[in-house]
């Protein structure tokens, strides 16, 4: 058979220019695509989708299923660990978007797939731990209908105040006379629960303001149509740098590392230690060996130069913990959670 051309540098970008990360992995993809269609064409180890008895795994694609729309940080981190998980593999890795319900569509839909190795999700921690105190039990996604493999990154909230507010710490908002408006980036969201628990926590009086995502919420705070509002680091951190807005705390259990001066919510005597993290799952009832090659891919994914470089660009803190300590970790914040709306009164269904 023919030798495949080795992949070379894309040239003809504009000096200095920044190539864009979204774009870099399509077409990391693609190559890792064509590598795959070219092992089967010499009679390699790539077949039809999910195989055959007797065959190695994968003999075929791996698809990983978003519940979010394209280039969102959560789509981001999917082809990010994709296009790793394709050299490794030696077979296609696509993402499919398959947005709703804050990633309930997509995760009911892997579930309800074969546990054969060949379909997976990217799963937020907020759908497992927050969206069930939003929602009603028939509509809350069990953890227990999927096999974790591994925990990939943390991405913090920080909350914001608009620089007409005049705040510029948690005092000064707490010292504010009159009902303050702040807002999330959603219902059943972290950016929701964690303002609603330092708001009761802190004794302040507040609205909230629901937006559909982090961009609008971000907007709104910015043009001071709210004084505050809490949304992810990576979306926040350049209008932070221009000056366009305040950080006055992170939700963070400790300092982020791209913000050492803010302090945290939790070192200013709140307990509200509320983060997004993000883990890939599959079908219930993976066959082992099959759970420890995708496992095997993943780490190999995640070690490159390229996914750690990923990391810093887009303001991740890695936290590659293993499927078993995900599971443990989100069922303990699930509950921590409850506990916080229990205590302090807390409806989240109520925006």
């Amino acid at each position: 058979m023919t030798t495949p051309t080795p992949r070379t540098p894309r040239r003809g970008a504009p000096s200095g220019a920044r190539r864009s990360p979204l774009t870099s992995r399509v077409a990391l993809g693609a190559t890792a695509a064509f590598a795959a269609l070219t092992l089967a064409a010499c009679g390699g180890n790539v077949g039809a989708a999910g195989g055959g008895e007797g065959e190695d795994f994968p003999s075929g694609p791996v698809t990983i299923t978003v519940g979010q729309d394209a280039g969102g940080s959560t789509d981001l981190i999917a082809r990010a660990v994709a296009e790793g998980m394709a050299e490794d593999l030696g077979v296609a890795v696509p993402v499919v978007n398959r947005a709703g319900a804050n990633g309930a569509v997509a995760t009911e839909e892997v579930a309800g797939k074969p546990a054969d190795g060949y379909e997976l999700v990217l799963l937020n921690a907020s759908l497992i731990t927050i969206t069930p105190l939003a929602v009603s039990e028939d509509e809350a996604v069990d953890l227990g209908k999927l096999d974790v493999l591994k925990g990939l990154s943390q991405d913090d909230y920080v909350l914001l105040a608009s620089v007409d507010s005049g705040f510029e710490n948690l005092d000064d908002l707490k010292g504010a006379s009159g009902e303050i408006k702040y807002g999330t980036t959603g219902v059943g969201t972290g950016s929701q629960l964690a303002q609603a628990a330092l708001f009761a926590q802190a004794e302040i009086d507040g609205t909230a303001v629901p937006f559909d995502s982090g961009s609008p919420a971000l907007t709104a705070v910015v043009g001071d149509q709210v004084q505050v509002a809490t949304v992810q680091l990576g979306e926040a951190k350049p209008q932070i740098d221009a000056g366009k807005v305040v950080p006055l705390l992170a939700f963070s259990a400790e300092r982020n590392q791209f913000l050492p001066d803010v302090p945290t919510a939790v070192e200013e005597g709140y307990d509200v230690p509320v983060s997004q993290y993000r883990a890939l799952a599959a079908p219930k009832g993976l066959p082992e060996d099959v759970k420890a090659r995708l496992v095997e891919s993943i780490d190999a994914a995640i070690a490159s130069d390229t996914y750690t470089s990923f990391n810093e660009n887009n303001l991740l803190t890695p936290h590659e913990i293993s499927g078993d300590e995900v599971t443990t970790e989100w069922t303990e914040l699930a509950d921590k959670y409850r506990a916080l709306t229990e205590e302090y009164d807390i409806s989240l269904a109520e925006g």
